[in-house]
């Protein structure tokens, strides 16, 4: 009798992962197997497997790559960063838009935002479904010359820009810089060889990407967020019904402490007089710049391609508004 009920018991154990549905992802970290986003992804997949859902990863160390084998149909599901993914979902593929989060304070009250029922509606688009949202760290100007610290000092510099970030192409263009077309597995070798003046990336870069050989012993990092990178998971629509969905949302926005805790140590491992610290005024100047192009490429105006959602950058606003209440944009008659 006593082996029976050890027997039912053991069954019952067993039953929900023998029922699991499996699904495959693609997963782009720029280090492969070994990095801290595919581990971050790991444990994304290991929590999924008590919600029915077993992952099967795939690592690729070509971003480029990993989003092709997902529409090739190779991969159910892919985790790649948002400027990649924002053709499957305009909304949260605008997170990153320039200079819209400044402090990671703002991101989180952004990312508890969305990962409650109610936006839902808003992660489905074009036959695509956001499974979860992870902070990859805020991206810098990694310069070669410290004398690199305003935006009229970009004028004519040669700045590495993805090919596919229209947004990065526009400001680029807009600083009367000059755009040097690169992608996720090049762009660190040139700013490495002098190719180009400037590169954008986050913290990680400085160790992983050795970027440091880049800045050398005159350049520098500018300390300024100029947008929230995030990590994002997209599955087509019909992989996983809502319910199953919305969990994985929920156990994405529950990764916030550990992404935060490991963007903690990568920048502050970086030495301080590495980072070049910009005027307060200058600041106040540089977020009056971005907000006007995020409304030139929310509304395709002056030239801009449309690039962001007016729902995401109104979202944004209110809760920039609500941290610094007393900032001008608050006022404006053009409020995004």
């Amino acid at each position: 009798m006593i082996r029976k009920t050890l027997a039912a018991l053991s069954l019952a154990a067993v039953a929900p992962l023998a029922s699991a549905q499996t699904a495959t992802m693609c997963v782009f970290d720029v280090i492969g197997a070994n990095g801290d986003v595919y581990n971050m992804v790991k444990d994304f997949a290991l929590e999924m497997k008590t919600h029915g859902v077993d992952f099967k990863l795939k690592p690729y160390t070509d971003e480029g790559v990993a989003i092709g084998d997902f529409n090739s149909g190779q991969c159910d599901a892919v985790a790649a960063l948002d400027i990649r993914t924002r053709p499957f979902n305009r909304f949260t593929g605008s997170v990153s838009a320039v200079g819209a989060l400044p402090t990671y304070k703002d991101l989180e009250t952004l990312l508890a935002t969305l990962a409650q029922p109610k936006a839902a509606p808003l992660m489905k688009e074009n036959g695509y479904e956001v499974l979860g949202i992870v902070p990859a760290g805020a991206g810098y100007l990694f310069v070669n010359d410290r004398e690199i610290d305003t935006a009229a000092e970009l004028a004519g510099k040669r700045i590495a820009t993805l090919d596919y970030q229209k947004d990065a192409i526009r400001m680029v263009n807009y600083v009367k810089a000059t755009v040097v077309p690169s992608d996720i597995t090049n762009f660190a070798g040139k700013f490495n060889n002098g190719s180009v003046d400037t590169a954008y990336a986050p913290a990680f870069a400085y160790e992983a990407l050795e970027l440091y050989k880049g800045i050398g012993a005159k350049g520098g990092i500018v300390d300024y967020p100029l947008a929230q990178l995030t990590v994002q998971i997209i599955a087509r629509d019909e992989v996983l019904d809502d319910d199953v969905a919305q969990k994985a949302r929920e156990v994405a926005w529950g990764m916030f402490p550990q992404a935060m805790n490991m963007i903690s140590d990568l920048e502050e491992a970086i030495p301080d007089d590495k980072w070049i610290r910009i005027p307060e005024n200058d600041i106040v100047g540089y977020q009056e710049m971005f907000r006007e192009n995020r409304l030139e490429m929310r509304d395709g105006a002056n030239g801009a391609p449309v690039v962001y959602s007016p729902k995401m950058l109104s979202l944004m606003s209110k809760i920039r508004c609500s941290s610094n209440p007393g900032a001008s944009e608050c006022t404006a008659d053009n409020r995004e």
